[in-house]
Parts: structure tokens; sequence; C-alpha cells
């Protein structure tokens, strides 16, 4: 699905996905900086524990936005499709500065919500200006293709990754979590062998990219985002590759990114950011 059209005097809303595993008690600076966005002490917010089958999976982010100082916080879980159509849950995500999903499964979100009332709600609410963050799961799940799962190691094979739709406020990125700690790189290359449209994003735990209206990348937590560009691909493998067999790929370009750093996903270049000026100053 496309995302939602932006509307003459609007602004997209920020996107924000996280590797999981973020920071909650000693220095949360990313889920900070997401209530920041949503407006400080004026943020209020709807938590989407659906991806995760934990009771206490919504009570413990309704705390952690609270204490970062958030106004309104309110955990809204869909144990059916029935619940995503229900007047008084869509009412709720109409009164909220910033949605934010749970890690967990994303296969569970994607079956419970895809085609609801909700999603669509989801996807305008965003081309309207209200800000979307999720973790692991739930940074997965935000673009229009999503990795359903897949397997480990360094190198891309056709049966290394499986694709399924995803949210759709976005076509321009694939997102991978837990990156480095599950060695995924294999899985998010072959997921860009199958149609180097997008832009591979690798999300370390404890890292975030929050996504400008711009579509400009920012870099924010304790690891890496490893962007991979296939836009200059000059051969893939994958249409002659066995299920088993490594796919060759010439032309990619990587990014490694830290916090500060930027990507811009509309002109495929990478800066240092603040970074570069911090070097300057000493």
């Amino acid at each position: 699905m496309c995302p939602s059209k932006v509307v003459e005097g609007f602004e997209r809303g920020w996107i924000v996905p996280i590797g999981g595993a973020e920071e909650k008690e000693h220095d949360p600076r990313i889920l900070r900086r997401f209530v920041e966005l949503c407006g400080g002490s004026d943020a209020d917010i709807v938590v989407i524990p659906t991806a995760s089958q934990l009771s206490t999976t919504g009570p413990k982010y309704e705390h952690v936005f609270a204490e970062l100082g958030a106004g309104r916080v309110t955990a809204l879980d869909f144990d059916t499709r029935r619940d995503a159509s229900e007047d008084n849950r869509c009412e709720r995500i109409e009164q909220a500065s910033g949605i934010f999903f749970t890690g967990g499964n994303q296969l569970r979100l994607s079956t419970m919500l895809g085609g609801t009332p909700v999603a669509k709600l989801i996807r305008m609410r965003n081309a309207q200006g209200v800000h979307v963050g999720g973790t692991s799961a739930g940074a997965s799940i935000l673009s229009e293709h999503m990795i359903a799962f897949g397997s480990e190691g360094g190198s891309p094979t056709a049966s290394s990754v499986r694709l399924a739709p995803g949210l759709g406020l976005t076509n321009r990125f694939v997102i991978d979590q837990h990156f480095r700690q599950r060695d995924r790189l294999g899985r998010l290359l072959a997921a860009l062998a199958y149609n180097p449209f997008a832009v591979g994003i690798g999300l370390d735990e404890d890292t975030a990219a929050f996504i400008r209206p711009d579509n400009t990348l920012e870099v924010e937590g304790s690891g890496a985002v490893t962007v991979v560009d296939a836009s200059d691909l000059q051969f893939s493998s994958m249409d002659q590759a066995g299920e088993n067999d490594p796919v060759c790929l010439l032309g990619l370009k990587v990014h490694v990114l830290v916090a500060g750093a930027t990507f811009n996903l509309h002109t495929r270049r990478a800066s240092a950011g603040t970074l570069s000026t911090s070097k300057r100053a000493h």
C-alpha cells in the first residue's frame, strides 16, 4: 500500500524505528526524545503493545513515558481484528500526538491490524503530522515492505528472508532490527536483492533512526545504524540463485552511522552530521 498523501497545510509526522532493547531507566535518550518530539508535557501518546503477548508490556511503556514527562499515555491493545474497527479505539488514536508500537512478533501486528480502519487511520494521522515510532517488531511494521522472518548470517541467500506487507507509512526503506547483535546483514541484503528500490536500514539495539518529514534520517542511541543503498546496483544473481545459494550483488553502498550522523533517503547522501562539527571544534 502507498503512504497517505500529505494534504495542503500539513507536514508529515516523524517516523522513528528503534532496533529493540532501548534503554528505559538509566539513560533513556531515545524514548525521551520521542516524548519531546510529541510535545513534552503536552504529549499524548498511544502505545500499541499488540506485537507482544505479555500483559505487562503496555503498562510498562505507560509508566516509562509518564516518567519521561508525557502528559497523557494510553496503552491500546488489539486482541482481535474486530477490535481494530471499534469507534472508541479510533477516536483515541485521533486524539494522539504520538503513536508507539512495542516489540514482539511483527506478523502478529500485520495479521491483526493489516487492512483495518486503525491501520488506515494511523497512516492518515502520520500524514497529518502525528509522530509514529516502534521498537523491534514495532519498527519492522512501519514501512511498506516488512521483513517477516529470516535466517542469521552475513551472506545473502534466496531463502534467508521472507517479506510481508507492513503498515505502509513509507515505501522508502526496509527495516531490520537487533541488527549487529543477531548478525542480520545477510537477510537485509537479500531483501534488497529482491527489489533494490528501497534503502536497507539495519538498526542495532538501543539505537533509533529519527526520520524527519523531509526524509532525512538522524541516528540516536548507543549503537549504529547500517544503511545499505542499492540504487546503483550493477548486478544481482537473485533471479538465478537456488534457494540456499549465496547471491552475488555488485555496486552496493554501505554506510555505518552513529549518533548525530544523517542519511537523506531522497538524495541518498550520508553525512557525519554533528560528529564532523565536534571534530572541527577540537
